[in-house]
């Protein structure tokens, strides 16, 4: 397949002075001359405009348990459909998805995949919804986007697993279609930003009080704790706390556990006591639901009453092994609303997912 045949127009930049065209995406605010890509690698000047290059074509469609996201109060139980393109505009020394979202091969990737193919495989596959995922969708926001209101058209709700790195205009556009997003907060302090993600904090603290007070879309938020970088007390009570200000306290907030990749191999992996030692800290900090992921506790990955402290939801790994909440969503013990996006009944029928993906094909 030629390159003018994979090629969309981008949405979001303009015109330099000197013949560049500046895309105004995300706040790297790439200058490109032509033929050039930005550091997403996916958006390139072409003929003197800016075109997406992967408008079409994924790494490939898994069905996920939506917990996986991870999303632990958006539709509990509930199957979703996952898939990513390639590239990133982040460039995290310890990407646990490298593989992909640092791929230049674009011809790993599947040449047919339109948004109404996408939707309709969600319906026959059973899934409730489609999750933009393993690499960044910011970045194929185009397509992102019409995928998106294809499956609303088919009745699927849509989620975004993002790091939030983009700009105020096309972040409305973005996340006005999205049902739910899960964004990584790497960390919270400049430092980390500036050295491990060549990327700056308070765009991404923008994001996540932009999606919270001003949209409809479910949020939840996840920080990956690396060993010595991000992981220390005192930082981590400031993110609890800023969270607790700025969102509030029920916004789902997920420790998740680092393992050696990418250019962080000389790193050890994230020791359980750490994440549990954050869960607590977030919890005194006022935070009503703090989950640990990539490892197996089940207190952490369990649903709590913030009022009556009973257990709600308790999960071994994606598979919930008990659900209590009435229909419309609250304790039954004591009548409090429980924060999130619940249906009638648990989806799923309680089925487990294992360890790995199931892969799928479109047709």
């Amino acid at each position: 397949m030629s390159q003018a045949s994979t090629l969309h127009p981008g949405r979001w930049w303009h015109a330099l002075p000197d013949g560049r065209v500046q895309c105004d995406l995300c706040p790297r605010d790439c200058q490109l001359h032509e033929g050039q890509r930005g550091a997403c690698f996916v958006r390139q000047m072409v003929d003197g405009a800016m075109q997406l290059t992967t408008y079409g074509r994924s790494s490939g469609f898994c069905i996920d348990p939506v917990e996986k996201k991870p999303l632990n109060h958006f539709y509990p139980g509930t199957s979703i459909l996952s898939f990513g393109t390639a590239g990133c505009n982040l460039a995290c020394k310890f990407c646990q998805n490298w593989d992909i979202s640092k791929s230049k091969d674009m011809d790993r990737l599947m040449n047919n995949a339109t948004p109404q193919m996408i939707a309709e495989a969600a319906k026959r596959y059973g899934a409730d919804s489609v999750a933009y995922t393993y690499n960044d969708p910011v970045i194929f926001a185009e397509y992102a986007i019409d995928t998106a209101l294809a499956c609303r058209e088919q009745g699927v709700r849509n989620v975004a697993v993002t790091a939030g790195y983009v700009h105020a205009e096309p972040a409305r556009e973005f996340f006005a279609v999205m049902d739910a997003a899960n964004v990584d907060l790497k960390a919270f302090t400049e430092t980390f930003y500036h050295k491990l993600c060549i990327a700056h904090l308070q765009p991404v603290l923008d994001t996540l009080a932009y999606i919270h007070h001003e949209t409809d879309c479910w949020l939840e938020v996840t920080t990956l704790l690396i060993p010595g970088q991000n992981d220390s007390p005192a930082e981590i009570r400031e993110l609890a706390a800023w969270m607790a200000k700025e969102l509030g306290p029920d916004v789902p907030l997920h420790f998740s556990a680092f393992h050696p990749d990418w250019k962080m191999n000389d790193l050890p992996p994230t020791p359980a006591s750490t994440l549990a030692q954050a869960r607590r800290i977030a919890l005194d900090a006022g935070l009503h639901y703090v989950f640990t992921g990539n490892v197996h506790d089940s207190e952490g990955g369990t649903t709590f009453c913030p009022s009556c402290k009973v257990a709600l939801i308790v999960r071994d790994w994606y598979d919930i092994r008990r659900y209590d909440l009435t229909a419309d969503g609250r304790c039954p013990h004591c009548q409090t609303a429980i924060a999130g996006r619940f249906g009638n009944t648990l989806g799923r029928d309680g089925h487990a997912f294992g360890p790995n993906r199931i892969p799928v094909r479109l047709s």
